[in-house]
């Protein structure tokens, strides 16, 4: 192709968009049969924009589709969006209410199809984004979480989990949004510390004049009071072992346990056991076969059921105050403390979120964690870094029911129709539930289908084998990348996906959903802090994009992500990688001034010690780098890449080029700059597609695999020991000349050492010591 004359500035705007526009239909994976590379992108969330926490993870994803793309593998890199339940209806109806829509009025269809015409509207920002940032993905594969398909897939997935008892329905506690009026998962909670006060309470002992002192932060729950718990050796209490406390304002008493969970250390050392209000609490009601007693209802009210009149049917906080103000009128409360405590707070509602017991479905995580146990400790999944195992392993080994049920429309409607005597009829469609039904009497008239969808991370849970065809068992990219070579993501998610996968991946498919599990930092700011809009602090990754281009974030991320070190991230970080880019830049333009040639084919026999001195490092340059791919060493990657460019080829090599004119190192020069290029793509692919264009050598790097004409080349290694201590002496001489100018007897050395070298070092060391 015809080269083109680089211009003096490095400017990544000029060009990063149309290399994306012009290499994009090359990224469909080739399905010619040979070995496969597939790796799954975690699927945003339709509503999601870019962060620097999905910045990272597709730069590490992408880095190793490209590389394994060069290398011949037919690599798929699949695509695809999260639906996003709970987070994309509030987007919508938050929308629909500012233009004066009143949502209680509109129906469950109406509702739905205004989140689709949303969705089909606004829904693919963070596409356009990955776009930016240089993902190599084929977006006409990509995936949409409630396309019929995977809606179908997801069904059926459901009920064959209910049909083996795999899931169930049950009344338990889950995370309750009194606002948003659902379930909600432990990933959609924020835990923040505050001041609060722990009130120290008395509750008098039935046929005694004595009491016994609660602390508490809640005191409205008591009259969900089953017990008081005190430590079976806490020794001030052993006398009131099997005696009943009075709850106060309730005409009930509950009976005085022990239990090992109670802390003597702890506020009074006895604890008021509430089960339905607390998951500990609700632990040690399991334990002794206590009652469970609401006293909060789903919009945070207090309940007009088991709750004194005087607060029947007001709001918890409101209920707090009257209730503790009437406590201190009557002589109740002891003393207040003040502490420090942690509340959740519902991520999106910004509500305090109550543990609350609603009728729910579960799936019975414990029976498919064994599989997904033992296979990572037969070494099937494997973890990078391999501390995580543990993480994994300790979490799976204490795994609770999973609640999958979300009160809210949109996502998946659970398959399970009511009839009329309690009964539930759980199939793939209406027609078949309808029919079951029938066969024991009940009428069409008399079911209900149930209103309730399913948790987003179900849906995300089969994302390993639905996007490749499933429940299609002759799928072809089913057949042939399943299972799939490395998935890439935060910590934060190892349990509520990673974990998921797994399970849900060995029930259906019976093999693990991945080979290699590569958990990656958490990016804060460059103060160490972690980001967030209240502090301030975050960083938007399309502004330094805009800033600094998408190779220098890409670069500036792979070179921080050192295994087991939070990433402290800054513009500052981001401006050294720009800087370093245009180091190469200048490289190139220094290459075509001199007229090199990019496309030459090296001779089997490479003349020259310093030629033969720079082929030897490419090569060693290309093992590192295979080798750091191999151990997901992206940090070393980035600093191989540095130390290339920067010591091997600009510092010593083009500076000799300068010094002694040869034709020889024109075409090693160009080839082994061609070759550099190659190898960095995958990290930095917009300036490397550029530059090989510019230098005439080809439309994209994207495919390119390593140049056999540098691979055959005859090499010494005699030579390459005399180059690297010509160059070690050259440092010493310069150390000296920086540090205190006396540079006589290093010189002289020198001077006596060149005698000996051949012409080429001869020149070199006379004109730069």
């Amino acid at each position: 192709m015809t080269a083109e004359q680089l211009d003096k500035t490095y400017n990544p705007k000029q060009f990063e968009q149309q290399i994306y526009s012009s290499t994009e239909p090359m990224f469909a994976p080739n399905n010619t049969g040979g070995e496969t590379y597939s790796i799954l992108m975690p699927p945003p969330n339709v509503t999601g924009s870019l962060h620097v926490g999905h910045a990272l993870t597709y730069t590490i994803q992408d880095i190793l589709i490209r590389y394994h793309r060069q290398h011949g593998y037919d690599a798929l890199w699949q695509s695809g969006v999260d639906h996003a339940g709970i987070a994309t209806q509030m987007v919508v109806t938050k929308e629909l209410e500012a233009s004066g829509v009143d949502i209680s009025a509109i129906t469950r269809e109406e509702l739905i199809h205004k989140i689709w015409e949303w969705k089909d509207k606004s829904g693919n920002r963070i596409v356009e984004q990955q776009k930016s940032l240089g993902c190599s993905a084929p977006w006409d594969l990509s995936r949409f979480t409630m396309d019929k398909e995977f809606c179908a897939a997801v069904i059926k997935a459901f009920v064959a989990l209910y049909k083996e008892g795999l899931i169930f329905r049950d009344k338990r506690l889950v995370n309750w949004d009194t606002k948003l009026m659902t379930a909600i998962s432990d990933l959609e909670i924020r835990n923040e510390e505050e001041e609060g006060t722990l009130w120290h309470i008395k509750y008098k002992i039935v046929d005694s004049d004595e009491y016994v002192t609660i602390a508490t932060t809640r005191p409205e729950t008591m009259f969900g009071d089953a017990a008081v718990a005190v430590h079976p050796e806490d020794g001030r209490y052993t006398h009131l072992i099997g005696r009943n406390a009075l709850i106060p304002y309730a005409n009930r008493t509950v009976p005085v346990i022990t239990d090992k969970y109670i802390d003597i250390e702890k506020g009074t050392g006895c604890l008021k056991v509430t089960p339905a209000h607390d998951y500990n609490d609700f632990a040690i009601g399991k334990r002794h076969g206590l009652d469970v007693i609401s006293v909060i209802d789903k919009s945070g009210h207090m309940t007009f059921k088991n709750v004194p009149e005087f607060l029947q049917g007001i709001y918890v906080k409101k209920a707090r105050k009257l209730l503790l103000s009437k406590l201190a009128e009557d002589g109740a409360v002891v003393r207040e403390e003040k502490i420090t405590h942690t509340l959740p707070y519902g991520d999106r509602s910004g509500t305090v979120i109550e543990p609350l017991l609603t009728d729910q479905w579960f799936v019975d995580a414990k029976a498919l964690a064994k599989a997904a146990v033992e296979a990572v400790e037969r070494g099937e999944m494997k973890f990078h870094p391999e501390k995580w195992v543990n993480t994994y392993l300790e979490w799976m080994r204490n795994i609770e029911p999973w609640c999958v049920s979300r009160q809210i429309v949109w996502g998946h409607q659970i398959p399970a129709w009511y009839g009329s005597d309690g009964s539930i009829f759980v199939e793939e469609d209406e027609a078949t539930a309808i029919a079951r039904a029938e066969e024991r009497g009940i009428s069409k008239d008399q079911l209900t289908r149930d209103p309730d969808v399913l948790d987003t991370w179900f849906s995300s849970a089969l994302w390993p084998f639905v996007t490749l065809g499933w429940p299609d068992d002759d799928a072809p990219a089913l057949r042939t990348r399943y299972p799939t070579s490395v998935l890439v993501t935060g910590f934060d998610i190892i349990f509520f996906w990673v974990a998921r996968m797994a399970m849900m991946s060995l029930r259906f498919m019976k093999k693990v959903p991945f080979r290699d599990v590569y958990i990656h930092a958490l990016i804060r700011d460059s103060s160490g802090q972690k980001m967030s809009k209240s502090k301030g602090n975050v960083v938007d990754p399309q502004d330094l994009m805009d800033e600094f281009g998408a190779d220098a974030l890409r670069f500036t991320l792979a070179f921080m992500s050192v295994p087991g070190r939070d990433i402290k991230l800054g513009k500052d970080n981001v401006k050294i990688s720009r800087n370093f880019i245009t180091k190469i830049w200048n490289a190139a333009r220094f290459l075509q001034f001199k007229e090199t040639q990019f496309c030459s084919e090296l001779p089997e026999t490479v003349t020259g010690k310093i030629n033969n001195w720079l082929i030897a490092k490419l090569r060693k340059f290309q093992q590192n780098i295979d080798q750091n791919i191999r151990e997901y060493r992206f940090d070393y990657a980035t600093r191989n890449i540095q130390s290339f460019l920067r010591d091997t080829f600009c510092d010593f090599f083009i500076e000799a080029m300068k010094l002694h004119e040869d034709e020889r190192a024109k075409i090693i020069a160009g080839k082994v700059f061609v070759e550099f290029l190659r190898i960095s793509h995958p990290f930095i692919p917009f300036v490397t597609d550029r530059l090989a264009r510019s230098l005439g050598v080809c439309d994209s790097l994207l495919m390119l695999g390593p140049d056999v004409s540098v691979l055959r080349v005859s090499i010494s290694e005699k030579d390459e020991e005399e180059v690297d201590q010509f160059i070690e002496l050259l440092h010493q001489v310069r150390s000296a000349r920086q540090s205190n100018g006396d540079v006589d007897g290093e010189y002289l050395a020198l001077l006596e050492r060149q005698r000996s070298w051949p012409g080429e070092l001869n020149l070199v060391a006379t004109r730069i010591a």
